[in-house]
């Protein structure tokens, strides 16, 4: 049943915001694997926390290298928050992704492996419901 319930909610158009400053990938990679979705994309820390403090989303994507810091310092931030939505770390090298997860990232998506960007929120949508 719960199974049921994860893919009805995949069913419908999550709130994705994705902390990414390299526009032309993040416009690609969303057309391509995250359509039907709505996507806010902005380029920097700055940016991501000013829409975090008007809008809520299902999930967020975050990178690692970012115009104004790392995404690291984004993610630690959220940890204190009591209700945040899951984090998927989207950094094209193993490093960056490894410290976003380090960092309290739900989980990992190069964007050399974007192609299975669904099947991670699914799971990592899954794994927060079950806790």
């Amino acid at each position: 049943m719960r199974y049921f319930l994860i893919e009805r909610q995949l069913e419908r158009s999550l709130k994705i915001l994705w902390v990414e400053n390299h526009a032309e990938f993040a416009r690609l990679a969303a057309r391509q694997f995250l359509r039907g979705h709505t996507v806010t994309v902005v380029p920097s820390l700055a940016a991501a926390r000013a829409v975090l403090t008007v809008s809520r989303f299902d999930v967020l994507l975050v990178d690692f290298d970012l115009d104004d810091g790392k995404g690291t310092d984004l993610v630690r931030s959220l940890q204190e928050q009591p209700q945040r939505p899951p984090i998927v770390a989207t950094s094209s090298h193993e490093e960056g992704n490894r410290a976003l997860l380090e960092a309290g990232a739900d989980a990992a998506c190069s964007k050399l492996a974007f192609v299975e960007i669904r099947n991670v929120i699914k799971r990592v949508i899954e794994e927060g419901r079950a806790g």
